[in-house]
């Protein structure tokens, strides 16, 4: 029946148009965003998971940057640290030779005091982005040993999530400390001394032997007044030992910051391919086949302009009625 009120080809050719208009719609916005799933109404359930891991690649980025910069705080310490060793080094290797009878240990002390001066301008100057684990204050408000880098950054299947961090605790490694207070958490180079004990034996086989402790630190022991008594002999060696023990601490103190340092390269590369493979398993979900996406949009192109032609068709079909009266 033809009637020229109700085209029924014409509506349905223009039903089909409007679904592939919609659909070319939707191959568009893919290209252009290169994203299957870019809206909640795409598809909610991949979009909530996407979203929620695009959140957590965005904190592992900061964690990385957070190991990145402390992992350079460790570098400065560690550089630092290293100088140290070897300026107490030379601290241990003057005071052996200030055993020798005879010897001027004025112009030793001489040497010792420009060691001393490096020693403090090492600690002072092992500073990176405003930390310091050479030289600290330890009665300072708001002073912490334990220095604690982000590190890791999780959420299991109840949604919870854990921040993880490597600690270091910088009482070990310290070489000054300013802190006066009460007996004062002194640092490996400017404690004071007083149970390391010495002892010298002269050509006749006796023993003297220092019992008191050095009483000084090597930041500012002083052996210029020093002479050849028996007595002297035995606490220059008792400095010998102390300095010793120092250089003792002090490379046990590397090897802890080392380990450190190297977990924390570790970490930051685990938290780099993390990142990496949960990057990928958010495009796994919402990013577009390109491939597939261009060539639908080829073929809705093509089914748009049939479209727009079986549409003037039909429009076409209720003008023939006309010659029926003609």
């Amino acid at each position: 029946m033809s009637s020229i009120l109700t085209n029924t080809s014409a509506m349905t050719a223009l039903q089909t148009l409007n679904q592939t208009m919609n659909s070319m719609k939707t191959t568009q916005n893919q290209i252009s965003t290169g994203l299957r799933i870019s809206s909640a109404s795409d598809n909610a359930a991949y979009w909530s998971v996407a979203t929620t891991m695009k959140q957590d690649s965005s904190v592992l980025s900061t964690v990385s940057d957070a190991l990145a910069l402390e992992g350079s705080t460790m570098d400065v310490a560690n550089n630092g640290l290293t100088s140290a060793i070897d300026v107490v080094g030379q601290i241990k290797n003057a005071l052996a030779s200030a055993t020798q009878p005879g010897i001027d240990r004025t112009k030793i002390q001489g040497q010792i005091s420009n060691l001393q001066k490096q020693l403090s301008s090492i600690a002072s100057t092992s500073s990176f982005n405003g930390q310091n684990f050479l030289s600290v204050d330890s009665g300072a408000s708001g002073y912490n040993a334990t220095k604690s880098v982000v590190a890791s950054y999780s959420r299991d299947t109840s949604n919870n999530v854990t921040v993880g961090s490597i600690d270091l605790d910088i009482s070990s490694i310290t070489l000054y400390d300013k802190n006066t207070g009460g007996t004062g958490a002194k640092g490996l180079v400017d404690k004071v001394d007083t149970a390391t004990t010495g002892s010298y034996t002269d050509a006749s086989g006796a023993t003297t032997t220092s019992t008191a402790g050095t009483g000084v630190s090597i930041a500012n022991l002083d052996i210029s007044s020093l002479t050849n008594s028996a007595g002297d002999l035995a606490k220059l060696n008792a400095l010998s030992k102390q300095v010793e023990n120092t250089l003792t601490s002090m490379t046990s103190a590397a090897s802890t910051l080392g380990s450190v340092k190297a977990r924390i390269t570790s970490q930051q590369s685990f938290v780099t391919s993390l990142k990496t493979t949960i990057d990928q398993g958010v495009g796994s979900l919402v990013d577009a086949d390109m491939n597939a996406a261009s060539t639908k949009l080829q073929a809705l192109q093509t089914q748009q302009q049939l479209g727009v032609q079986s549409l003037s068709i039909a429009n076409q079909s209720s003008q023939l009625i006309l010659k029926l009266f003609g």
